[in-house]
C-alpha cells in the first residue's frame, strides 16, 4: 500500500481533517534523509544518573530518530524509518494545504498502533506534535529536518572504549522492581547499535553514538519512542538512564559478561491445572470463537496472547506469518487473544481489525479484554499461572493440552531470535508426530 492521490470530499468525512486541503502534488517535501526528533519533557534525571552523565554532548531531551520520504512517483509518496538494521515503511500519510494557517500539513498515520504526527512543512522543516489516541491529552513535539545525516549530532569525539558485546544489565537497581537484561551491541568508530534483551521481550532495534564516555541510543516506530544514554566509567562498567516517552524514566547499569543469561522463556509461565485447555471470546468476524470449536479437533493450537500496541507482539506476528506462508500445515491452527488499551469494546474490536486487515492476518484474531494490565489478562485465562508478558505463545497439542509456554519474544534484534527458531521447530515436530 502506498499514499495516492486523496480527494477533498474524502478528507471532509473525518472532522478532524476538515481544514485540510490537498495538495495536486507531493513534490513540495523533499525526497531523501530527514532528521526527527522528538522533543521529550525536561525534568529531573534519575539521581545517579546525572551525578554520573554530568553535561551532554547532546540536548538529553532529545529523542531522534532518522527517516527516508521516497517518491514512487511525482504524486505517490512514503516514508521509511530507520532504526539500526530495521525499516519500517509508513505510507497512511495525509499531505495538504491547511486553510486556516495557509501552510502545508503532514499527517502521519500508524493506525495498526494508534498514533499519528500532525506537523506544519516549511522549508525544509516539518514541525508539530506526535499524538497518542489512547492516552488522552498526550503529545511529544517533533521536529525533522531535510537532509541531515546523523542521527544524534554532528560530533566525533573519539570513543574511550569499544562496546562491542554483551553486557550484564540491570534496570532499576537496588530498587524493588529491578530487573535484568543483556545488552547487545555492535560498535564501528562512533556509530553503536544494538538492544536490550528482558526476560519479557526486547527494547527494539536501537541506533546511536558513542562520544567520549557517553553513550547515546533510540528508537521510534510509531508505537514506542525510547532513548537510552549512559556514561562508560573508569572501570569499563556503564552506568545510564532510559527514557520511554515523556514521563517513564528508569536508570540502569552494566557489566560486560559474555556468559550471562537470562531465565529461559519456557520456565517462566506453567499450567496450574494441566487439563485441557478451553476459552471463548469474540472474533473479529463477530462470531464467538471457542478452543473446542470442529475447526480446531485434533490440530496443534499455537494460542497467542498480545496487543495491537506491543512491537514485540507484532514481531511475534510476522515471524508466524512467516512459518504458515512458508509451511502451508493443515494440522496446525494459530489463534491470537488481543488485550486492547480501550476501555470501549467497538475501540477495542476495530484496534484488532486494523491489526488483522494490515498484516493480511489468515487466523482467528479474539478480543480477550478491553485492558491491557496484565493482571486482568491473567484473570481471563486462569488456567495459567499468569501473564506476564505481551506476547505469550501457548503450545496446545491435539487434545487441547498445554505442552510449552513461551513468556516474551526475543525478535530478530536479540541473539536468542535464533535459539527460539529451533525450539519452535523441534516443538510443533514432537506434537505433529503425537496421536490423540
Amino acid at each position: 500500500m502506498r499514499i495516492q492521490h486523496l480527494l477533498i470530499p474524502l478528507i471532509l468525512t473525518i472532522s478532524f481533517f476538515s481544514c485540510i486541503e490537498t495538495n495536486q502534488s507531493f513534490t513540495k517535501l523533499p525526497p531523501g534523509l530527514w532528521r526527527g526528533v522528538l522533543k521529550l519533557e525536561a525534568g529531573t534525571n534519575v539521581v545517579a544518573v546525572e551525578e554520573e552523565i554530568g553535561t551532554a554532548v547532546q540536548n538529553e531531551n532529545d529523542l531522534p530518530f532518522q527517516f527516508n520520504v521516497i517518491y514512487e512517483d511525482p504524486t505517490t509518496f512514503y516514508i521509511e524509518i530507520m532504526n539500526g538494521k530495521e525499516r519500517i515503511a509508513v505510507s497512511d500519510i495525509i499531505y495538504g494545504l491547511d486553510r486556516k494557517t495557509a501552510k502545508d500539513t503532514l499527517i502521519i498515520n500508524f493506525p495498526v498502533f494508534d498514533t499519528y504526527i500532525k506537523a506544519l512543512y516549511e522549508e525544509s522543516i516539518i514541525e508539530g506534535d506526535w499524538f497518542v489516541n489512547y492516552k488522552p491529552g498526550y503529545s511529544i513535539p517533533f521536529k525533522a529536518y531535510h537532509a541531515r545525516g546523523n542521527r544524534f549530532k554532528d560530533l566525533q569525539k573519539v570513543p574511550t572504549a569499544d562496546l562491542t558485546g554483551k553486557w550484564e544489565t540491570t534496570f532499576e537497581p537496588n530498587q524493588e522492581d529491578e530487573y535484568p537484561a543483556i545488552g547487545l551491541f555492535e560498535q564501528e568508530g562512533n556509530k553503536i547499535t544494538g538492544t536490550f534483551e528482558t526476560e519479557t521481550g526486547d527494547y527494539r532495534y536501537l541506533e546511536g553514538t558513542v562520544q567520549g564516555n557517553k553513550l547515546y541510543m533510540s528508537t521510534f516506530d510509531g508505537a514506542h519512542a525510547f532513548l537510552f544514554t549512559g556514561k562508560i566509567m573508569e572501570n569499563g562498567s556503564l552506568v545510564g538512564e532510559f527514557r520511554s516517552g515523556n514521563h517513564y524514566k528508569s536508570s540502569w547499569i552494566a557489566k560486560r559478561n559474555a556468559d550471562f543469561e537470562l531465565k529461559d522463556p519456557f520456565e517462566m509461565t506453567s499450567d496450574l491445572t494441566g487439563e485441557p485447555m478451553n476459552f471463548t471470546f469474540p472474533s473479529t468476524d463477530g462470531s464467538m470463537v471457542s478452543l473446542t470449536d470442529d475447526a480446531f479437533k485434533g490440530k496443534i493450537k499455537l494460542v497467542k496472547i498480545m496487543g495491537t500496541w506491543c512491537p514485540n507482539c507484532k514481531d511475534e506476528t510476522e515471524f508466524l506469518l512467516d512459518y504458515l506462508k512458508n509451511n502451508s500445515p493443515k494440522d496446525l491452527e494459530v489463534i491470537a487473544i488481543g488485550f486492547e488499551r480501550y476501555k470501549d469494546e467497538a475501540k477495542s474490536m476495530a484496534a484488532l481489525k486494523r491489526y488483522k486487515d494490515k498484516w493480511a492476518v489468515p487466523y482467528q484474531v479474539l478480543l480477550g479484554g478491553t485492558s491491557a494490565s496484565k493482571s486482568k489478562a491473567s484473570e481471563k485465562i486462569p488456567q495459567l499461572s499468569g501473564i506476564l508478558s505481551y506476547p505469550t505463545l501457548i503450545f496446545v497439542d491435539k487434545s487441547n493440552k498445554i505442552r510449552k509456554i513461551y513468556t516474551g519474544f526475543s525478535g530478530p534484534a536479540t541473539d536468542q531470535y535464533q535459539d527460539f527458531l529451533n525450539d519452535f521447530d523441534r516443538i510443533i515436530e514432537e506434537l505433529r508426530k503425537e496421536k490423540i
